[in-house]
Order: C-alpha cells, then sequence, then structure tokens
C-alpha cells in the first residue's frame, strides 16, 4: 500500500542496490535478528546512495525507537499508529534531503478502534495479501507483538470488499487473508467466515486463502464450510509452538497439548485433503530434555504437511525476558535442525499421497529450468514441465511425483 501511494505521488520505484533518493524500510521486530536486519539494511543502502532520505516505520519504530534515533542516517522514524499515513510526512521528492537527527513521530497508545487503509496493496505475484485485522490482546510470554502492534481490531468489512475489489480487477485470483491474529475478525456483526462468503462472491476472484491462524479462534463452522467451499483454500497454518504442557503454560497459549491434539484431528475429519502447518518453538526458558522430546514427540504423531521452526528470542519487556531457565544456543540450534529435518521427511510425505490425483493449481512463476510452479489449494508446491505460457492460470493437473520441496506432474484435460 506504501508502495502505491508514493508511486501516486510521483516516485519510482527502484530494485534492491540501485540507486536510490528514498529508502523506506517497513521493519520487523518478533526477533532480535530481524532487527539487525534493519540496520543492516540501511547501512547497505547508505553505501550505494549515501544522500538517500531513510524512513523507518514498522514494528521496530514503534518498540526500538530509541535505539533507531541512535543509528546513523536515519531521517524519520513513523510509529505503528502513524504507518500508513507515512507517505504524508515525507518532503516532496524534489526537495528530499538529509536531517541532521531523525524526525520522530511516535506515540505508545496505539489506537484500538477498527480501521480502514488507503488504497491497494501493489504486488508483482499472482496472489495478494488482504489485511483484515491488526493487533493481539493474546499476551504470549514471548511475543513483544501486542507491544509493536497494540490490541487486537479489525478492519471495516466494507473497507475490506472495497480492496479486495482492487485487487481482483489487477488479476490477483488468489487473496491471502492476514492479519496478527485473523481468526479475531470481527466486525459490525460479521465474522472471519461471513467476511470470506462475501469475498467469495467477487468476480475474479478464484480463491481465498487464510494464513497463520490460531487454534482457539477457529469455530467448527469454518471448517464446515471449507470442506465444501470451491473458493476457500483447504489449508490451515495453526502455530502449536510447543509440544509440552508445562512449557505452555510458561508461554502462555491458550490450550494443552491435548486440546490442540484434539482440534487438528477434528479439522483433519472435517477437512478433505487439508493441509496443515504449525510453527514451533525451540529453546524457549525451561526446555529441558524431556519437553524438547514431548514436542518431537507431537510433531512426529500429528498429520502436519510442514512446520517452521523458530528459535526464542528474548524480547525486552515481555514475561519470558525475565525467566530463568536459559537454553544454550548449541542446543537450541541442535534442536531446530531435528525438528526442520521432520519437517521435510512430513512435507515429501504429503506430496507422495498426492501421487495419482488431479488437482488444480495456480501457476506464479517459470524456474530457470523451464518448469512452471504454481501452489494447489492445500499448498503443495507443484511443478510442470511446458511450453506454453502459465502464468497466473488455475489448470487442472495429474500428480506424477514428488521430490524434496516440489511435487511435480502434468497438465490434464480432467476437472480436478
Amino acid at each position: 500500500m506504501l508502495a502505491d501511494r508514493l508511486k501516486k505521488d510521483g516516485y519510482q520505484l527502484v530494485g534492491p542496490g540501485e540507486p536510490t533518493d528514498l529508502f523506506v524500510v517497513n521493519t520487523c521486530s518478533v526477533t532480535d535478528n530481524a532487527e539487525s536486519d534493519c540496520r543492516y539494511l540501511i547501512r547497505r543502502t547508505l553505501r550505494h546512495s549515501p544522500q538517500a532520505f531513510v524512513a523507518v516505520t514498522g514494528c521496530y519504530a514503534q518498540t526500538g525507537v530509541g535505539a533507531l534515533q541512535q543509528v546513523p542516517g536515519i531521517d524519520l522514524i513513523v510509529g505503528a499508529q502513524y504507518k500508513m499515513h507515512l507517505p504524508d510526512y515525507l518532503p516532496p521528492p524534489h526537495a528530499l534531503q538529509k536531517l541532521p537527527a531523525p524526525q520522530v513521530l511516535h506515540q505508545r497508545r496505539i489506537d484500538r478502534n477498527d480501521f480502514d487503509l488507503p488504497g491497494a496493496g501493489d504486488y508483482e505475484s499472482t496472489r495478494a495479501n488482504l489485511k483484515v485485522q491488526d493487533g493481539c490482546s493474546f499476551m504470549c510470554s514471548f511475543c513483544i507483538i501486542p507491544f509493536a502492534r497494540g490490541q487486537e481490531r479489525s478492519r471495516r468489512f466494507d473497507d475490506v470488499l472495497r480492496e479486495a475489489e482492487e485487487l481482483a480487477s489487477h488479476n490477483h485470483k488468489e487473496l491471502v487473508l492476514t492479519g496478527v491474529n485473523v481468526g479475531q475478525y470481527a466486525h459490525g456483526g460479521h465474522s472471519l467466515l461471513d467476511l470470506v462468503k462475501q469475498l467469495e462472491e467477487i468476480a475474479g476472484v478464484e480463491r481465498i486463502r487464510i494464513s497463520s491462524i490460531e487454534p482457539t479462534t477457529i469455530p467448527d463452522a469454518l471448517l464446515d464450510y471449507m470442506a465444501t467451499s470451491s473458493k476457500l483454500c483447504r489449508y490451515l497454518h495453526v502455530p502449536l509452538q510447543s509440544g509440552d504442557d508445562g512449557i505452555l503454560r510458561a508461554m502462555n497459549r491458550r490450550y494443552t497439548v491435548r486440546d490442540y491434539t484434539a482440534f487438528i484431528e477434528r479439522a483433519v475429519r472435517l477437512v478433505p485433503d487439508l493441509g496443515l502447518g504449525t510453527d514451533l518453538m525451540v529453546g524457549f526458558p525451561g526446555e529441558g530434555g524431556r519437553e524438547f522430546a514431548n514436542t518431537q514427540a507431537v510433531a512426529s504423531d500429528l498429520p502436519f504437511s510442514y512446520f517452521h521452526v523458530f528459535t526464542f528470542s528474548e524480547r525486552p519487556g515481555t514475561a519470558a525476558a525475565r525467566m530463568t531457565g536459559t537454553v544454550h544456543p548449541a542446543t537450541a540450534k541442535a534442536r531446530s535442525r531435528a525438528l526442520s529435518a521432520i519437517s521435510r521427511a512430513k512435507r515429501l510425505a504429503f506430496y507422495q499421497r498426492q501421487i495419482g490425483r488431479t488437482v488444480r493449481v495456480l501457476f506464479e512463476s517459470k524456474e530457470p529450468t523451464g518448469v512452471w510452479t504454481g501452489l494447489t489449494s492445500n499448498f503443495t508446491r507443484l511443478g510442470v514441465a511446458s511450453s506454453e505460457d502459465l502464468s497466473n492460470t488455475v489448470r487442472a493437473v495429474l500428480v506424477t511425483g514428488a521430490m524434496d520441496g516440489l511435487a511435480l506432474g502434468t497438465l490434464s484435460k480432467a476437472e480436478a
């Protein structure tokens, strides 16, 4: 959205590493690595464009404004409250110049009201993100996001539909519904399921995919609808974080292992061919060998098609930052490797189970090898060798094989 607005204001977007007059960094602060990446990008950009006006926004601009003020070369710091209006605070393109000290637009309290967003996202990909919710009130002990993004709030129903229509008019066939806690969407009596149903009515929208969603926010009605809808993708990414009840309590998660397992079993039972992903954290304070073994067992036993593995990163101001029982970095790294290996095996097995089926693929891009790749509804990445231009088309494909990270197939005349 910021890119779209800046282009309308007369800016031309340039690629990474190219000379630039204005550098806008939309930052993350979920880990200390994300924050260091921000500082590195600023230094790298100023090496090739020393006179670039640098504006920093996003989560790090909200939680680390003091630290950012000490980073040489930053001209503007825009906290979360002002983020989407960042272009309003820039000098005109012809008047951009470095400042002796950064201008700061920041307030500690973030508006809790439901919101709308200006314009529409500017995406080169076939899929487009559609932000429907922001903030989180769950207060997991390891997470800095409530401090960075505020309490949960939802985007106005009509404004979501407005952007969705514009994205569809730009030929985006798949919309990915995003939010910090997307399952908590609620506006004007409308739930997330109500929103999905309305989005399905928009001409040109062929798929709707829900991004990462908390297990306690998914009603059976959503699962039932997913099982029958031709447009809502049969896909859920449901964070688990740990397979040990003691660690889950310390994390302030809102379920037990038994609760989570029961939900997953119900979801798989209700939604045929469901693609199921999760997040797992290693190295949380107090995670000993037994606790990790419990996580490893649950991750192995449940029917995930993949998982993302994260190493605990101490975030200032969170409850977990005050906990004892620190896990040695080498131990955490070994545990991460072990879980990642299980994830790769699960993804391959999931792909192999689809051999012989005819599925529908939204093709995205052509690899240097000549293979076109895209995604199925259940988040299988599939490749097809074809001389046709398959970009941004939905085609039926017979799955013929699988390898690490990619299923293989041939175009089919049969409908999936």
